[in-house]
């Protein structure tokens, strides 16, 4: 007889994980440019249509079946899942673990993301789940000889995360960086996300999601122990979560002067990461030291992976779960209150840690250079250049753009941190005379204003003020020769960044040229370089279309 709670709270966990898909798509989406977000969202969705089916038919049986001396399960076809877990219905245990599988597979999407082939993906991620997963998964879940040695996963910092970033990291090695990533001299070059919006998204999606992958591993919520150890594991979930995205912003925000805010998402992940294999089994003092520890492994094992190694990696899958799931599984031969180094438990729960950690590792790159070499050498990895500049969108999916009428809105940079300069040097003014014959008597002025896109209103209000009644507004991209705010992108200077403004283009004939320059530099003076410039042309001759007035006239509304 099976205990309605066990069931029911199994069964919400796995759609809490389920859940986390979304959140995979969200963060990987945000990080990359939108000519491929369509094709991020396909990848996401199809590694977890493919890997139900595939860990259905064969990878649950290898995960879980009878073991072969410690080192993979006999497969049975069609699994039910019955047998394994006594206190669930065969079918709970089976969805649980499979949402599982498909988390593994889908951290390599965003490593490999905007160079790759879709057919190349839908194959590797079959791979993963058929085979990679499921041998490394027996070793630690399913009675293989990790499990016997005492090595401790409880919800898969090595056994889901750490998989999973070894696999990006070797694809992300094969298929090389995208184009334009790195000069001829090596140095790496920001390529900024289009959605940072998007990105937060997926990482709350991604914590909330992480209160069924962790506390949910219980697999049962019956009895005063089991439902301590699942408050604990909330506990120790969120606060090593917490402390990673609080360190990582103070780390950022003294290497690069301002807190990088895609960095500190990823350490939110990273510190979710860490936690996952000794969430059960560590204090809370104790996961806070290892979401500590694991905000330095982001930052810098990002920066390494990106400038040191030279592995393009757009979402930093890389650092988030290849590194922080070894270091948190490694944390928890430190930090375990059973057993630990610091509780007095001495080196050899560590040590089973680094051994099973190590070799997890050598399995997955072994599995994954053999895969990825044998899909490089038929189908191929990666589109062409053309395929490539143009989005995987259009060339994959036939997509003109994944967001239809929509536009994404670029950030606005109100400062530049320079000292503050005279209204001269913030708003110049360039004259521009023409020598050709005009069409009226009266002279007649176009005044371009190129300014920030907050200005707007105050501009329009202080044109009207002076009798300034007719405009044209365009929206514009554009910087000075100060090539904008010196800014970091993961660590990494950007080298030029085009700030939105807008284009006022006036045309007079009875206001002066004078008045409507000093009451535009009125109104755009802030003392910083970028309030904007103001050109100034003579204007040849002005035609009404409706009219067919010209010159002094056709600019008058009587």
């Amino acid at each position: 007889m099976f205990n309605s709670v066990d069931v029911i709270w199994t069964l919400i966990a796995a759609a809490l994980v389920f859940f986390m898909q979304a959140g995979f798509a969200m963060v990987e989406t945000g990080f990359t440019r939108a000519k491929n977000a369509g094709n991020i969202i396909m990848k996401n969705l199809m590694d977890f249509a493919l890997g139900s089916l595939v860990f259905w038919f064969i990878g649950f049986g290898i995960m879980f079946g009878t073991s072969k001396f410690g080192l993979f399960g006999l497969p049975s076809l069609f699994a039910t899942g019955d047998g394994v877990n006594q206190a669930l219905p065969g079918s709970v245990f089976l969805i649980f673990q499979t949402v599982f599988c498909a988390t593994a597979a889908t951290i390599v999407s965003g490593a490999m993301a905007e160079r790759t082939k879709f057919i190349s993906y839908c194959i590797y991620s079959v791979a993963i789940s058929v085979i990679v997963y499921p041998v490394s998964g027996h070793w630690i879940w399913g009675g293989g000889w990790l499990s016997k040695l005492g090595f401790h996963d409880f919800a898969g910092s090595t056994a889901v995360h750490m998989v999973g970033g070894i696999a990006a990291l070797i694809g992300a090695k094969i298929l090389g960086p995208r184009i334009g990533k790195y000069d001829k001299n090596g140095k790496p070059k920001a390529i900024p996300g289009h959605s940072l919006t998007l990105g937060a998204l997926g990482v709350f999606i991604l914590w909330f999601g992480w209160f069924g992958f962790n506390p949910g591993s219980t697999v049962s919520a019956t009895g005063d122990g089991t439902l301590v150890s699942m408050g604990n594991i909330f506990i120790t979930t969120n606060l090593a979560a917490a402390a990673a995205a609080t360190v990582a912003m103070i780390i950022t925000w003294i290497r690069y002067k301002k807190p990088d805010v895609s960095m500190t998402l990823n350490a939110a992940l990273g510190g979710l990461v860490a936690i996952t294999a000794g969430c059960d089994a560590v204090s809370a003092k104790g996961a806070v030291a290892i979401g500590i520890i694991a905000a330095f492994v982001v930052v810098f094992g990002i920066e390494f992976i990106d400038k040191i190694v030279k592995i393009d990696d757009p979402v930093g899958a890389i650092g988030v779960h290849g590194l922080c799931g070894a270091t948190g599984t490694i944390l928890v031969g430190v930090f375990a209150t059973d057993g630990g180094v610091l509780y007095g438990g001495g080196f050899h729960y560590l040590g089973v840690q680094l051994l099973g950690v190590a070799s997890v590792a050598a399995w997955v790159i072994v599995t994954m250079v053999i895969i990825f070499t044998i899909i490089n050498k038929t189908v191929g990895l990666r589109v062409s250049r053309e395929e490539e500049i143009s989005g995987l969108d259009i060339e994959e999916h036939g997509l003109v753009s994944s967001y239809a009428d929509f536009m994404p809105i670029l950030d606005i940079s109100e400062s530049t941190g320079e000292a503050a300069v005279t209204i001269d040097d913030a708003v110049p003014i360039i004259h521009k005379k023409s020598d050709s014959p005009v069409g009226s008597d009266v002279k007649m002025t176009k005044i371009e204003i190129v300014t920030k896109q907050t200005k707007f209103d105050a501009l329009k209000e202080a044109m009207n003020t002076i009798g300034v009644t007719g405009m044209t507004v365009s929206n514009v991209l554009g910087c000075g020769m100060q090539k904008g705010s010196t800014e970091y992108y993961r660590g990494v200077e950007m080298e030029i960044k085009l700030l939105p403004k807008i284009r006022v283009e006036i045309v007079i004939c009875k206001i002066p040229v004078l008045t409507v320059i000093n009451a535009a530099k009125k109104v755009l003076y802030t003392g910083n370089i970028g309030d904007g410039k103001i050109f100034v042309y003579d204007v040849e001759n002005v035609v009404k279309v409706r009219t067919g007035e010209e010159g002094y006239d056709a600019l008058q509304d009587d």
